[in-house]
Order: C-alpha cells, then structure tokens, then sequence
C-alpha cells in the first residue's frame, strides 16, 4: 500500500469514528449543561482545564518524538517506547504532586479541590494511554485509536448521565471521567501488547534516554506553551471573572473543540507520512501539504459562516442563562480557519525537524495570549477571551505560514486560489441560511446550506470529481494490502 493511500484510508477511519465520537460528546455535554447551568458547568470545567494544563509535564514532547521515531523505524518501536516509560513515571508523580499543592495553595472550596484530584487520575492514565496509541499510530494504524475514542465517549456518557439524572452531584459526574479514562488504559495497553505485539516494559538505555529528551525539548517546550494556552484563559476567566463566565466561555469553547476532530484525524495520518516524504520524496510532502491546506480549508469555511449565521438558534439548545454565549460563540468561530490551517503548518514543521521554530513560534502565541487576557478579561469576560483566542490564532497562522516556504517550495497559488473559491461559496451559502432561518428547522436549513456551499464550489470547480472519488476509495477494499 501506498503511503498517500494509507493517509487516506487512515483519515477516513478515524474521522467516522471522531464524527461519532464528537457527536456523543457534544450531546453529552449539551445535556450536562442544561442541567448543571452556566456556574456548576464552570466548575466542572475549571478542574479539567486545570489540570489539563499539569498534564503536559508528564508527557513533555515525548509522544511526538516516540510517533516520528517509531514511523521511522519500527523495528525499534520497543526499544524506544521502554525508554520514554522510564522518563514519564517519575514526571507522572512529579506533575500529580504538583496539582495537589497548587490547588491547596489556591484555596479552592474543598468540591473544586475534589474534582481536580478525580482529575488528576484521569490525567495521570490518559498520559499513559496515548503513549501507546502513539506507537501503534507510527506504526500507521489508527483502527484502535478510531475504536477507543467511541468506547472511551460511551463510557462517560453511561457513567456520566446515570450520575446527572440519579442526582449525585459534581464528584460523580467528574468520576465518570476517571471510569472512562481506566476503561481506555486497558484496551490501549491490550492493543499494544496484544494485536501489535509490541512488549510494554520499562527500559533502561542511558545513551537513548540521553537522544530521546534532546529531541524532545523543543516538543515538550512547545507543548506546554500550547496547553497553556488553551487551558489558561478558563481557569483565568475563574479567577478574575468568575466561575458564570467559565461556563458561558465553554460552550463556545467545546463547540470549537468538538470540531477540530476533523484536521486531528487528518493530520494523525498525516504527520507519519510527512516525516517519511521529509527523508524519502520532497515533491510528494509539498503535494500532501498544499492538499491539507485546501482540504482543510474547504471544510472550515462553510462551518464558521454557518455558526455565525445561526449562533442565536444554536444557543436554544442550552437553557436561557447562556444566552450570554452567542456573542462569544460567533467571535471564536472566526478562528476556526486559522485553527484548522494550524495543524498542517505546524505538522510540517514538526515533521521536517523543524520543531524548535514551532516551540518559538507558540511560545510567542502563549505569552501574546496571556497578556491579552490580562488585559481583556476583567473588562469583557467571556468575551474577552474569545476575542483572545482569536488574535492568537490569527497570530500562531502568520508565524507558522511565514517559515513553510523556507522549507519546501510552497505553491501559493495551488493555496490561495481554492481558499477564494471556498469564501465565495461560503459567503453565498451564509446568505441562504440567513434568508431561511426565521422560516424552516434549524437541522433542514444546516442541511441545505450544506448542498448550497457544495453545489456553487463545484460550480465554480472548487474541487473536482477526482476529489470525491479519492475519498470514497479510500473506504474501498482495493485499498487493502
């Protein structure tokens, strides 16, 4: 098999189970949102972001190291995995005494402190987890990851509503996570150790140790730059606004984070292939990265001119106390264009052992991003966050797409011309949608602006038959080895 094929088959894979995925999720947590309303839900996310930001010390770029070097040579998928165990154990308690002290020192009420410690464990084997995943996705298989991100959702889901609806409070709610996230260590761990027959045991090799955190430094600097900032502006907004803002900013926040299942299934294919094209066949990597740009942009475009269009309908999902959202929602999907080109950008740079501009670049974002939330959100809460998100990744695109053309020889015009294609279709389905939102069902009208916005790109051959068909043989059999 072809590794173009096996980006596609792969991306296909695993975005029907992310489209799932994202589905349970978003539903699970449109429902805990009614029910728990915008204070309690600020709470609940308080603690995940939280520790969210703690949990990136357990990992510190390894897992990007151990899915490039593993895609490299999978015959050393053993040696290199038992010697990134022996590195993340000891930061695994490091990081978890670190959230223990901290929260204590914040003087949290003791509900917040118990569910960032039920936090905690479900951080601790999530770490875990995706180190496993990591190699099985070197190894270019995403069949398992695909099937644990439905299982890991249905787990939540049944724990997580048995305890909304049973009336238990926060602490069982958050406890369906750390149910889920044992869940989803297990099958991770059999997967591995099972299927792949790659042996789970702790290594020591001090030369390899030594070569593992030299490469992983810029990963690990830039992965905690990026975790905090995203994490950062909730437990912010927390602190000097209020928890009510923390919940109003999260259901923009999640709306965001729900759809960016579709460039994360993309570009796992997509990062092994890259880092092999960088070593074996330069003209194909600029082919996949003028691909990933336009695809991505293709799909985003329409997404953010229809949630802004319908933000006030998409809001009647929640109860009235987050009527205050809409705003916030229709400045944080802006960003989502800027989002999605992210990935492929910084992909490529990571995959070109590039990866210490990518840590200056979001180390610049991060400290850009906390001054202006310094800044914005005491004065416009949620939305000063939003409109920090942003700025951040309009920034985080300019650095990342000023570097690309040193790398490889970028066609710009293989870029932009689709990009306008796709905001015109866009602009004119946003138009119909706007017409038609007083007068038929919020889900006919997503559905018919869809085929709008797909009809006049093909019109004006946005994207060709070739296009579609590539897809669609990608689920085909004749694509196995």
């Amino acid at each position: 098999m072809t590794k173009i094929t096996n980006i596609a088959k792969n991306t296909s894979y695993l975005t029907l189970a992310l489209i799932l995925q994202k589905i349970i999720s978003f539903t699970y947590f449109t429902l805990i949102a009614r029910n728990l309303g915008p204070e309690n839900l600020g709470i609940y996310y308080f603690a995940i972001s939280f520790t969210s930001i703690f949990a990136i010390f357990i990992d510190l770029g390894l897992i990007n190291v151990l899915t490039r070097e593993v895609a490299k040579a999978r015959d050393r998928a053993e040696e290199f995995l038992g010697n990134i165990l022996i590195i993340k154990i000891p930061l695994a308690f490091i990081s978890l005494l670190a959230v223990i002290i901290i929260i204590n020192l914040l003087g949290k009420p003791g509900l917040v402190v118990s569910l960032v410690y039920l936090s905690t464990i479900s951080m601790v084997l999530d770490s875990f987890t995706i180190t496993f995943f990591a190699v099985i996705r070197g190894c270019h298989n995403l069949k398992f990851e695909s099937i644990a991100s439905i299982l890991f959702q249905f787990v939540v889901l049944i724990f997580g509503l048995s305890a909304l609806y049973a009336g238990w409070g926060l602490y069982w709610i958050m406890s369906a996570l750390v149910f889920a996230s044992i869940f989803n260590f297990c099958y991770s761990y059999w997967a591995l150790s099972k299927k792949m027959r790659i042996r789970i045991k702790p290594r020591y090799n001090p030369n390899l140790i030594k070569l593992v955190i030299k490469i992983s430094i810029p990963f690990g600097l830039y992965a905690i730059f990026q975790r905090v900032y995203m994490y950062l502006d909730s437990v912010l907004l927390s602190i000097l606004a209020g928890d009510v803002y923390v919940g109003l900013y999260q259901v923009a926040f999640k709306i965001i984070f729900a759809l960016q299942f579709l460039p994360l299934a993309f570009i796992a294919s997509l990062y092994p292939a890259m880092s092999y094209y960088w070593k074996n066949n330069k003209e194909q990597l600029v082919v996949s990265f003028e691909r990933a740009i336009n695809y991505l942009t293709i799909i985003s475009l329409p997404i953010t001119v229809g949630v802004i269009v319908l933000a006030n309908e998409i809001m009647l999902l929640f109860k009235s106390g987050f009527s205050e959202a809409v705003l916030p929602l229709q400045i944080t999907i802006t960003a989502l264009l800027f989002i999605f080109l992210n990935f492929p950008i910084g992909t490529l740079l990571n995959a070109c052992d590039k990866q210490k501009i990518n840590t200056m670049n979001m180390g610049i974002v991060m400290i850009f991003s906390i001054i202006l939330n310094i800044i914005l959100i005491p004065r416009y809460q949620a939305v000063g966050a939003s409109i920090t998100m942003l700025a951040a990744n309009i920034l985080m695109f300019i650095l990342g797409i000023y570097w690309a053309p040193k790398i490889i020889k970028v066609r710009f015009k293989k870029i932009i011309t689709p990009f306008l294609k796709a905001f015109l279709s866009a602009i004119v389905m946003g138009a119909v949608v706007y017409c038609l939102k007083q007068n038929i069902n919020i889900l006919l009208n997503i559905i018919l602006g869809g085929i709008v916005y797909f009809v006049v790109l093909f019109l004006i051959k946005g994207f060709r038959k070739e296009d579609l068909n590539s897809i669609l043989k990608s689920f085909s059999k004749q694509t196995e080895n």
